[in-house]
């Protein structure tokens, strides 16, 4: 058993939870649970397809949801429609914890207009604000390009990159509000986090779940 006070859990739709939804198995995104064990206060990272399954695995591990992170406002990360379906997000999720939804501050409309949770549910921040759950520190970054607000979170060794950056490849900049110029400028900084940071992307688009930076540097294609 971990000695350590920080909580973190990468789980994957489909297999995870959501089990036999088919369009959660076809879009492998990654929900992650940050926390401290020592109060039992976790925060989930764009939480989408079965929130309810996802309260309980926290759960089931002594843990509570007492707020959430988006990365950004793609219904696949934060609920809404997409391709003809309805996916659950954050609003079904405040039906069942009264929690904050942390978001860029570009974002707050985006994510409002996707979900249909209103503005007052919603705390907009800026690039280097830090989170405390517990007393585990997130420290949140802007990054736009894939969507305007578009945001990662370094915690302890950990970069939580959403749809930013990929194992392999980065995020689209061909959807509304993507800017291929954002896109890579926020790439440039990311280049600078340090090697042995271990990179947690927003959907398993390769056969690895994580890798250290100075792999991703070396192999992914964007920064060559």
């Amino acid at each position: 058993m971990s000695t350590s006070p920080l909580y973190f859990r990468q789980l994957l739709s489909g297999r995870d939870f959501a089990v036999g939804d088919p369009l959660a198995s076809q879009m492998v995104n990654f929900v992650y649970a940050i926390g401290d064990r020592r109060t039992g206060e976790c925060l989930l990272v764009d939480p989408a397809y079965a929130v309810k399954e996802l309260v309980d695995l926290v759960g089931a591990d002594h843990m509570a949801v007492t707020g959430v992170l988006a990365t950004h406002y793609h219904p696949d990360h934060v609920g809404g429609s997409m391709m003809g379906h309805t996916i659950e997000g954050i609003a079904e999720l405040l039906d069942h914890v009264d929690c904050p939804v942390h978001v860029q501050h570009d974002e707050v409309e985006w994510v409002s207009r996707s979900t249909n949770v209103t503005v007052d549910h919603l705390v907009g921040h800026d690039s280097g604000d830090v989170l405390t759950v517990g007393g585990i520190d997130i420290s949140l970054v802007h990054t736009p390009g894939h969507t305007p607000g578009s945001q990662c979170f370094f915690v302890d060794d950990r970069l939580i990159a959403g749809d930013t950056l990929f194992l392999e490849g980065c995020g689209r900049t061909d959807l509304p509000g993507s800017d291929p110029a954002k896109m890579a400028e926020s790439l440039r900084r990311l280049a600078e986090v340090p090697n042995e940071t271990i990179l947690f992307p927003g959907h398993r688009y390769s056969i690895a779940s994580s890798a250290t930076m100075d792999v991703v540097k070396e192999t992914n294609f964007v920064f060559q």
